[in-house]
């Protein structure tokens, strides 16, 4: 596996999950890792980890506002950044088709507007990097279309064609821009999920997935393959998913309100 060493990283959504992991992996492999999130009691106690590896930054980075005064706080913690990885995001199902456009805001606020305000605020940090790298978190559900994740999976393909599109601008500098798309992953937010994920594996087993993605200059990062693989195969045969797949996990039998 890749590693990355002795440089400095921003890592969002870093009080639990995959963001919690990474920052723990790469503070031990001589990095250092500014944590953020919403919690500053998760953060307190993830410094604890590595107080000389680690710095912390409580903030939302899907409140507009509250992004404002992050450059500033960022600038008392490094005059650089040469890398960031931006895993704050949250997960919202549609049941029966419902269509709260409240709830379809507040997903996108975290999955699609927070990573662009993620991007506007590090910019001017990662151009004084020598090899910046720009990474987020999407999701394979942006593969194919699931049930109830109408949210959720289209936020999380927005991103990605956001991150696509941002490669597409850069492509004539040095600037990497890479997409992960990780399977199910075991973090307090898919613990609630009342359904079976198939391929389930551990935060700190997606974070060696992602170190080592980024090691390598890959600018798509998806794992594990044995959910990936069949996943991308079906993204491009779709009526093979609508025909079999899709009715076995749908949970609508009648579109008939009561």
């Amino acid at each position: 596996m890749g590693e990355i060493c002795e440089k400095t990283i921003w890592v969002t959504g870093a009080s639990s999950g995959i963001g919690r992991a990474l920052t723990l992996r790469l503070a031990k492999h001589k990095n250092f890792v500014i944590a953020s999130g919403r919690r500053q009691q998760a953060l307190a106690e993830l410094q604890k980890c590595s107080p000389k590896r680690i710095g912390i930054l409580q903030c939302d980075v899907a409140d507009d506002d509250a992004m404002d005064v992050v450059p500033e706080r960022l600038a008392e913690l490094t005059d650089h950044l040469d890398i960031v990885i931006a895993c704050a995001g949250t997960c919202e199902y549609d049941d029966g088709l419902r269509l709260e456009s409240a709830m379809y805001r507040r997903v996108f606020d975290a999955n699609f507007f927070g990573v662009v305000n993620t991007l506007r605020i590090a910019l001017p940090l990662l151009t004084a990097s020598s090899s910046p790298v720009f990474a987020a978190l999407s999701s394979l559900s942006s593969v194919v279309p699931f049930p109830r994740a109408e949210a959720y999976g289209s936020s999380k393909a927005a991103l990605d064609y956001f991150l696509q599109s941002v490669r597409a601008d850069v492509c004539n500098t040095n600037f990497k821009v890479i997409c992960i798309r990780p399977g199910f992953v075991d973090t307090p937010l898919t613990a609630r999920n009342d359904f079976k994920m198939p391929t389930l594996i551990s935060a700190e087993r997606a974070a060696k997935y992602i170190e080592d993605g980024i090691a390598k200059e890959r600018s798509n990062i998806d794992f594990p393959r044995r959910l990936s693989w069949p996943l991308r195969f079906l993204g491009f045969f779709r009526f093979l998913w609508f025909r079999f797949c899709a009715p076995k996990i749908s949970r609508i039998r009648t579109l008939r309100k009561d």
